[in-house]
C-alpha cells in the first residue's frame, strides 16, 4: 500500500468511499461537487493501483488545519492503511508550517495512538463555523474533537457586512 495526492479522476471513487461511512453517521456526507472542489485537500491510498482509502487535510490557515474524510475500505482495515494516510496528512500539514491539527472522531482511540489528545469544542471556532453549525446532530454531537499541536488562540471567521453593528456614542445629554 502507498498513498499519494488525489486527482480529480479519483474523485469518484473518494465519494464512493465516503459515502459507504456517511450513511450511518460515521463520516459527515461529502458532495461528489464538494470532493471536485477541495481534491487538493485529499490524499488516497492505493493497493494494487486500486483506491482503498481517503483523507483529507482541510487548511483554515497556518493557526489551524483539520483531518477530515479519513477513511479505508472495510476489506483492507486492519492492515496499516490508516496510519499511512495519517503519515501524508501529517507531512502534508508540515509542509504547510500549520500550528494546530484538529479532526472529530467516534474512534478517538485510533488518533490518541497518532498523538491526538481530547480537546474542547468551543477551543475550534472555525471547524464549529464551518461544518458544525450546519449538523444536524450540532446539539446532540457525539464526536470528541482532538488536536495535535498548539492550540489556536484566534479565528478567521468570515466578517459578512450584516452581521456587524455598529454603534454610534453621542455626547451624553446636559441636565
Amino acid at each position: 500500500m502507498r498513498t499519494r495526492k488525489a486527482i480529480l479522476p479519483d474523485a469518484k471513487a473518494i465519494h464512493e468511499l465516503i459515502s459507504t461511512y456517511s450513511g450511518d453517521g460515521t463520516l459527515l456526507p461529502r458532495t461528489l461537487h464538494e470532493i471536485c472542489e477541495n481534491i487538493r485537500d485529499f490524499v488516497v491510498l492505493e493497493e494494487e493501483s486500486r483506491i482503498v482509502g481517503c483523507g483529507a487535510l482541510h487548511l483554515y490557515g497556518t493557526h489551524l488545519a483539520e483531518i477530515r474524510s479519513i477513511t479505508v475500505n472495510p476489506q483492507t482495515q486492519g492492515k496499516g492503511g490508516g496510519g499511512l494516510i495519517m503519515k501524508a496528512l501529517m507531512a502534508e500539514a508540515k509542509h504547510q508550517k500549520v500550528d494546530c491539527i484538529c479532526l472529530f472522531t467516534r474512534a478517538p482511540e485510533f488518533f490518541a495512538r497518532q498523538g491526538f489528545a481530547i480537546a474542547r469544542r468551543e477551543d475550534l471556532p472555525d471547524k464549529i463555523y464551518k461544518d458544525c453549525h450546519v449538523c444536524p446532530r450540532f446539539h446532540n454531537c457525539d464526536e470528541v474533537a482532538m488536536v495535535r499541536g498548539k492550540l489556536p488562540t484566534f479565528a478567521i471567521l468570515p466578517e459578512p457586512a450584516n452581521w456587524l453593528v455598529k454603534l454610534q456614542v453621542s455626547e451624553p445629554l446636559a441636565r
